[in-house]
């Protein structure tokens, strides 16, 4: 059970599984949502977490090699978990979180959610076949799956999907669903993409020596580790940039302690993390660090919400 939960990062599960509770208890609960009750919610969490999981087995059955030459301690499969028994597992998770989107979307009315899940278990396939050894193309694909978990809240409530509308028409107005929800949503969004974006580079920065042997093609084999630095500093202060403009807002607007955490948790640390990625020895355990200070930066990202749910 331990190789297991070892090859579906159950940890990064939890996390997903959190940002998608924390979310819908945050932004969509409050607005009387029409599909996602709590009871959808969890089937639709569940679904997310099940695909996440079978896209881990997958990437780790098509990185044998990779991962033998970079984290030789961390390899399963095909030592604890039978490689076989990984495609069966990752198979029947697939077709049990397809389900699960299924009972939500087809008494909605909506059987085209379901082209989400699809897509996402489609993504991951060809992510780790094909575009992880690519340029740059497999960094973006994981930081639009991760996205998109948040999105899913989104595409899964028609009330969201109506205040975005309103917000389009510019009309908001009593009786109507706020279009808060829907800007928060979307700066989440964008967040998650760009860090994920950022820490997928640092990732291969810290990989590079098996990623080589394997003949992937990733930005720092192809262009060096400066460039690839370089690169994800330009993405950390793009991600900067909405980050002061929300927190000077919520300033402005009397929302202190929300716009005091945005500045002080969220775009600080993103600086001195800017300036921590040049400084040190360029090396696998420099860069694994800064890897783990990114998911630091989102996790105080999610806990956000909670600051904004109490204010």
């Amino acid at each position: 059970m331990t190789a297991w939960l070892r090859l579906i990062r159950w940890q990064n599960l939890l996390i997903i599984l959190f940002t998608q509770l924390l979310a819908w208890w945050c932004l969509v609960a409050p607005v009387y949502p029409l599909v996602l009750d709590f009871p959808a919610l969890l089937m639709l969490s569940v679904s997310t977490v099940l695909v996440a999981a079978a896209g881990y087995i997958i990437n780790d059955y098509f990185d044998v090699k990779i991962d033998q030459i970079n984290h030789p301690d961390r390899v399963v499969l095909g030592r604890q978990i039978p490689r076989k028994s990984a495609i069966i597992a990752h198979t029947v998770i697939n077709i049990v979180a397809i389900a699960l989107a299924a009972l939500v979307a087809v008494p909605a009315g909506h059987p085209e959610w379901l082209l989400l899940q699809l897509g996402c278990t489609g993504l991951l396939w060809v992510y780790s076949t094909t575009y992880k050894r690519r340029y740059m193309s497999g960094n973006i694909i994981v930081a639009a799956l991760t996205a998109l978990t948040v999105l899913a809240l989104y595409i899964y409530e028609p009330r969201l999907q109506q205040a975005a509308l309103a917000r389009l028409l510019h009309h908001d107005s009593a009786g109507e669903v706020s279009s808060l929800p829907v800007w928060i949503l979307g700066v989440y969004t964008f967040f998650a993409f760009m860090l994920t974006w950022i820490r997928e580079i640092v990732k291969d920065m810290e990989d590079m020596e098996g990623d080589a042997a394997d003949g992937c093609v990733t930005m720092p084999i192809s262009r060096g580790l400066g460039y690839a630095a370089r690169f994800a500093t330009v993405l950390g202060a793009l991600a900067l940039l909405p980050l002061l403009a929300s927190g000077g807002v919520l300033l402005q607007y009397g929302y202190l302690l929300s716009g005091l955490y945005v500045l002080l948790l969220l775009a600080l640390p993103l600086v001195a993390w800017m300036v921590y990625l040049w400084r040190g020895e360029a090396g696998p355990a420099h860069y694994h660090t800064a890897s783990t200070t990114l998911k630091v930066i989102m996790l105080l990202g999610i806990c956000l919400l909670i600051v904004y749910k109490f204010s």
